[in-house]
């Protein structure tokens, strides 16, 4: 079954981003386009339309032209969307960085887009000069002034750009890189067209208007940001105040001395705003409006913030591929909370059975298919990629697990590629995540498969305790328990200290699986010695039971009990760290 928008179809129009953007900047010249929050740095938007042309022509006269690619490896900061919009302007591409990048990985991302420039901030260009090495990049530009890089006013210094031939469909806008939680990242070809169809979608649906003013704190290098925040936003003539990096104290403030009223979020922000005091210290009344995206949101934490604050929750549906907007809980219908909603006009999905590739029926469960304008070109310089994500009907493999409901809500479950094969069951790891976090006790968690020799895989939660609370490992199976069948039980629980994310609060799964890996191979490595000792050793130093199975007694740490039963001193200690159980269902 394909599944349509509630809502009409709209027109797309065929233009370059940058115009379709500056649209109505006439209209309020001397409003406050974008502030630097730490700073109160204002661009009013005339002053932000001009710094855009003068950008164009102090590019084009370097002979930056149609085609060329320009990276930015930069917090957010007023600036960005004078520079974004400006290599747009010149017809340039722009592929943005994740400011957390190393050297390293600066190089690798040069290499793949075949960037001429890049800019950055002083703070960033050891980093910068390292990782462009050996690429194509011919000049360097920060934002203020350092010694070795051109200062970015320079590129500002007057004139009108040369106009720039521009093909909507066809020529690239936007070139970012897929988050590579589950392999290495890969360039998504963004045209105009797939962006300016995003930012009507997004306006027809949202609803975003002059009068509104948004907290910038989702990161520019990323799509969520880079569409909703940078682009719709400043279509629509909103104020946007811009944070180069999340301090919740900071983000409290600014929500309060700008009284914003909508903000984008991705999940731990929102956890932030349902359970962390420092709330209660703010006045933050006038935000009324949040949208939720990026990764799933457990729906106790967004009840959690809704009530706190008196405020809509809401959550929403895209990947980089879809420019990214493809679902939202719009204001204009009414709001399942743990739904990611309904489709944006002009865009069809469908769930389809992952074994035999026809559409499933209202309710069960299959891969998330989507088509409409907003779907990307393709991979850059990988048509294998694009082959398995993207077939030759248009529709977009998205590799997620949902379901849809007889009213035409998604739901998303879960990557398809972390399902955990719990014998013959599939456990999505985001429900049992949800599950943990609606302890009272717990302020984050993430869920892996862990290897196990009868069941093959099992659920092991990584939980973050909140500040001053405590919980046995036992405590928070027994609370999973209560709320999942049998075989989605989580089996073993260890306690860290924060659940490693990239910025947009996709959880790393790929890291917490290493460590898991690496922990099973340490532990069977020890075992191992332990048992070829044992053949030297009188095995009088073992339980009987221990001595017929041929099995060590669980090791200290990993949250073992004796034959007796009860937990020997030596690992009461241990038992917040880390815990190890095999339950039969």
């Amino acid at each position: 079954m394909i599944y349509r928008s509630p809502f009409p179809d709209i027109e797309i129009p065929v233009r370059p981003l940058h115009d379709h953007v500056f649209e109505h900047a006439d209209r309020w010249p001397d409003k406050p386009a974008l502030i630097d929050g730490p700073t109160d740095r204002t661009l009013t938007y005339a002053q932000l339309r001009s710094a855009v042309r003068t950008v164009a022509a102090g590019l084009a006269a370097r002979g930056f032209a149609r085609g060329d690619v320009l990276a930015i490896y930069s917090p957010n900061l007023p600036e960005y969307a004078a520079a974004f919009f400006g290599v747009s302007t010149a017809g340039g591409i722009v592929t943005t960085m994740n400011p957390l990048y190393t050297a390293e990985e600066v190089n690798r991302q040069l290499q793949d887009s075949g960037a001429r420039f890049l800019l950055t901030i002083p703070q960033f260009l050891d980093a910068a000069r390292k990782g462009a090495e050996n690429t194509g990049v011919e000049e360097i530009f920060v934002f203020g002034e350092a010694d070795g890089a051109t200062p970015f006013a320079s590129l500002m210094a007057g004139g009108e750009p040369p106009a720039a031939t521009i093909d909507p469909r066809d020529d690239l806008a936007a070139l970012p890189y897929s988050s590579g939680t589950t392999g290495l990242p890969k360039g998504v070809m963004l045209t105009h067209y797939n962006l300016v169809a995003n930012v009507v979608q997004i306006a027809a649906n949202e609803g975003i208007a002059a009068e509104d003013t948004l907290i910038g704190i989702l990161p520019f290098y990323h799509i969520y940001g880079m569409t909703v925040i940078m682009s719709a936003s400043l279509q629509a003539g909103a104020t946007i105040v811009t944070m180069p990096r999340f301090d919740l104290e900071q983000f409290l403030g600014l929500l309060q001395k700008h009284r914003v009223t909508t903000a984008y979020l991705v999940p731990p922000i929102v956890l932030a705003l349902a359970k962390h005091p420092l709330v209660d210290k703010f006045d933050i009344s006038s935000l009324k409006n949040i949208m939720s995206g990026a990764a799933p949101l457990p729906e106790s934490v967004a009840r959690g913030a809704a009530a706190r604050n008196d405020m809509l929750v809401r959550q929403g549906y895209g990947l980089t591929e879809t420019s990214p907007v493809t679902h939202t809980n719009s204001p204009r219908k009414e709001t399942r909370i743990t739904s990611v909603g309904t489709s944006l006009p002009n865009t069809e999905w469908r769930i389809v059975d992952v074994a035999t590739h026809r559409d499933a029926a209202p309710g069960a469960l299959g891969e998330v298919w989507i088509r409409g304008p907003q779907v990307m070109k393709g991979y850059l310089h990988n048509p294998e990629a694009t082959r398995q994500m993207l077939d030759a009907d248009g529709w977009l493999h998205t590799g997620d697990i949902g379901k849809a409901d007889e009213d035409g809500y998604l739901y998303v479950v879960d990557r398809l590629k972390e399902l955990i094969k719990y014998k013959a069951f599939q456990v999505a790891p985001a429900e049992l995540e949800a599950a943990v976090q609606s302890h009272p006790a717990v302020a984050d968690a993430a869920v892996i498969p862990s290897p196990d020799e009868e069941a093959g895989e099992v659920p092991k939660a990584f939980v973050v305790l909140r500040e001053g609370a405590s919980a046995t490992a036992e405590e928070i199976m027994a609370h999973v328990a209560a709320q999942v069948s049998p075989q989605k039980k989580v089996r073993r629980v260890e306690f860290i200290d924060a659940i490693p994310k990239v910025p947009s609060g996709k959880i790393l799964r790929r890291q917490l699986v290493e460590r898991e890996r690496a922990r099973l191979a340490l532990t069977g490595s020890v075992r191992q010695r332990a048992l070829t000792g044992r053949r030297r050793e009188r095995t009088k130093h073992f339980p009987r039971s221990h001595r017929r199975s041929g099995r060590l007694p669980e090791r200290a740490g990993w949250g073992g009990r004796t034959d007796a039963g009860r937990t020997p001193a030596p690992l009461q200690a241990h038992r917040r760290r880390s815990a190890r159980c095999h339950r039969p269902l």
